[in-house]
């Protein structure tokens, strides 16, 4: 019996290295995707660390990474670790207790500013008055925001009207003359009244009296000096804002009263 002749091996690699390199190349693909996911953009991490930096003023923008290691070297996932980076830099977060308190501080201290700036305006005004005269007829006090000159209405004006006497002429000259060195700040005109009703023809109520009152200060002031009248305000108050009490003559003359006020160079209105 003849014997069977074996057959030669086929050419080339095994057949089963045709499925290993197929399983190779997937797992090369799939730790090339796994690193791809976990490597840092460059380009978009320095953009969030001058992000940050804008924001909080812990970095320069752009300038540096944020911090080597393991904060970095293992993508941006780690960027959820941000905050305990930034305080182990020392850099805390400002607790909302204590923004409150900064920010109240800070008001203080514009406030103080303030202040201070009303207080050497109103040395300044008292010297000049001194020397005109005329401290003993206009009253000076001050606030934050401004020096206030009052001068009681008998001074300027006959009762019931709003036309200014000849005697108000030389007064309001002198006054006038100590404005004109404030010239670029706001300067506010205030009439003011008792609380007695008035019904004339020419004035219904306090309110059109006190304002006819103001006016007339405000064109004596503006036509005889070189105060601008875009920053000279004028109003009337009426009754509603007295100093005394409207019970007794004594204080209803009080109440009577121009307040011409000096705003300082740290107002609002300035």
């Amino acid at each position: 019996m003849a014997k069977k002749k074996e057959e030669l091996a086929a050419a080339g690699s095994p057949a089963w290295m045709a499925t290993f390199s197929d399983l190779m190349n997937l797992l090369l693909c799939f730790f090339v995707l796994l690193f791809s996911m976990s490597t840092v953009d460059a380009q978009k991490f320095e953009e969030v660390a001058a992000s940050f930096a804008q924001t909080f003023s812990v970095f320069s923008a752009g300038a540096t990474a944020i911090g080597d290691g393991i904060l970095v070297s293992n993508g941006v996932s780690q960027l959820n670790a941000l905050d305990e980076y930034i305080n182990s830099t020392g850099y805390e977060a400002i607790e909302e207790d204590d923004a409150d308190k900064i920010v109240k501080e800070a008001m203080e201290k514009a406030e103080a500013a303030k202040i201070e700036a009303s207080e050497e305006l109103e040395e300044k005004v008292a010297e000049a008055l001194s020397e005109t005269g005329l401290d003993q007829m206009v009253e000076l006090d001050y606030t934050s925001q401004y020096v206030e000159l009052t001068l009681n209405g008998s001074l300027l004006f006959d009762s019931g009207k709003a036309e200014l006497k000849e005697s108000a002429y030389r007064i309001l000259d002198q006054i006038g003359v100590i404005l004109e060195r404030y010239s670029e700040s706001v300067i506010e005109i205030e009439g003011h009244t008792d609380s007695v009703p008035i019904h004339s023809a020419q004035f219904p109520s306090n309110n059109e009296l006190s304002d006819a009152r103001a006016l007339s200060v405000f064109y004596y002031l503006t036509e005889n000096t070189n105060l601008d009248p875009a920053l000279v305000k004028h109003s009337g108050r009426g009754e509603y804002v007295p100093v005394a009490d409207n019970g007794t003559p004594e204080g209803r003359a009080l109440n009577r009263r121009v307040e011409i006020k000096i705003y300082n160079s740290l107002s609002e209105y300035n």
